[in-house]
């Protein structure tokens, strides 16, 4: 059944436009809490709500906690948190819910909600199904001596702070390590240099300065510049970039060269297997590197390959009962560590490798050789579907051959936009370049006789 509202991801959305509008924003707090108190048995109803750095994050946050209340549930504020600090405490503080007010790495100008179970994790599509049947329900108010309170965690970093420090071995020390943080001006600006700092690490911080409008602009994860920029001059050993709201991590090494989210999960899965650790497998995407893929098994792993999304990702390790899998955008998840994607848990695991073995960031991907990979975004011009074209799948099937088992070639629609995206990769950076071209034509052809 397909769902009207949630995307892969929660709900997201310019300010003040769909379902991002203050009152819109107070009926959904409502159908959570409605959907979530069908289901408590009598039991005390609470739910954490977290946020971003955005400045619309402090009107939904009113906004939820008058949903929230007129439904007759409790409410936890826990101020500006990483998201997964959320859905840590959403568990340990053991709340009916956690939600997250934030829109990722958009702009600042984009925000949405995210939801957590009991457990800490995304909710599943049961739930998601019911808390939209709510939402388009009249919306009615408890009596009013049943009307939920809110009252505001005052030691949520610490607590969080301290859940990271214990995702790496207690004898794990980061002293004479020189590290550059780029915190996006998101979620991460407060806890992140706490963490590395208290670790032992020398640490200097960038986009550590929110002022509500600068989350994400020219900086963190999506925008690498200014990080490298920053270890090349400061000569630290690497730099670290998280996005807005602190679930996604890219690393520089000390040449200001981009460790994506493939060689970060390679790293964390080879560490793991040096400390004697049965993960079972890594699950990687669609769009996961060819180069991670044949690393992983040259270690001895099994590989799998989910659908784009963490969501997809989480689902797959589960079904294979395994425990680590990720993105190349950095959504790294260590189920033997936490419930979702967290971008300082999974640096810390990197660091900790780091320092065990005393390596340096680009000697632990020395295992590991990327394929150059080319993405071609083709716009979408009507409704028909240019994949189904004979001359989009000749030009496929020729490629293929062309690769001879040594590349891959992937075509899929944009969740988001009008587009398909064209992925080749292989061996050979120039072949490449003139075969993911040749399809993009194809497909550009087709959607324009379409």
């Amino acid at each position: 059944m397909t769902k009207k509202y949630f995307g892969t991801d929660g709900i997201r959305g310019k300010v003040g436009t769909g379902l991002m509008s203050p009152e819109k924003v107070l009926k959904l707090g409502w159908a959570v809490g409605r959907v979530l108190a069908s289901r408590e048995n009598g039991q005390v109803k609470r739910v954490v709500i977290g946020k971003d750095t955005r400045i619309s994050g402090y009107m939904f946050e009113s906004a939820l906690e008058a949903g929230l209340s007129a439904a007759g549930v409790d409410i936890e504020l826990l101020g500006p948190m990483p998201t997964p600090g959320i859905a840590y405490l959403t568990r340990t503080l053991r709340a009916s819910a956690g939600i997250v007010i934030s829109a990722s790495h958009n702009p600042y100008y984009d925000n949405g909600l995210k939801f957590f179970s009991p457990q800490g994790e995304k909710l599943d599509d049961e739930i998601e199904h019911a808390i939209e049947a709510m939402f388009e329900a009249e919306m009615d108010i408890v009596d009013s001596a049943a009307l939920g309170r809110a009252h505001r965690v005052v030691d949520a970093h610490g607590r969080y702070i301290e859940a990271c420090k214990a995702s790496i071995p207690m004898n794990v020390r980061f002293n004479g390590l020189k590290v550059v943080l780029d915190c996006s001006n998101g979620a991460t600006y407060d806890i992140a240099p706490k963490v590395f700092s208290e670790l032992g690490a020398q640490v200097i911080s960038i986009g550590h300065k929110p002022d509500g409008l600068n989350i994400n602009l020219d900086c963190g994860s999506t925008h690498p510049e200014q990080l490298i920029e920053r270890v090349k001059a400061e000569e630290a050993d690497l730099g670290i970039a998280f996005d807005g709201d602190g679930d996604r991590v890219l690393m520089v090494d000390n040449k200001g060269e981009v460790v994506d989210g493939d060689e970060l999960l390679y790293i964390i899965a080879r560490s793991r297997l040096n400390d004697g650790e049965d993960i079972g497998g890594v699950v990687g995407t669609l769009m996961s590197n060819l180069g991670m893929e044949i690393a992983i098994k040259e270690l001895g792993l099994g590989f799998e390959r989910s659908d784009v999304g963490d969501r997809y990702v989480l689902e797959t390790l589960n079904a294979k009962g395994w425990k680590l899998g990720g993105e190349s955008s950095g959504h790294i998840i260590c189920l033997d560590r936490t419930t979702t994607g967290d971008g300082i848990v999974s640096a810390l695991q990197v660091l900790a490798y780091l320092a065990k073995e005393k390596m340096t960031l680009r000697e632990v991907t020395s295992g590991m050789s990327k394929f150059p990979q080319l993405m071609i975004n083709v716009p979408l011009q009507g409704r028909s579907d240019p994949m189904q074209s004979s001359s989009v799948q000749q030009a496929v099937e020729q490629a293929e051959k062309r690769l001879a088992g040594r590349g891959r070639v992937l075509l899929r629609p944009s969740g988001t936009e009008p587009l398909i995206r064209v992925m080749v990769e292989g061996e050979d950076e120039a072949l490449v370049s003139e075969l993911a071209n040749t399809i993009a034509a194809h497909v550009a052809q087709a959607a324009v006789a379409a």
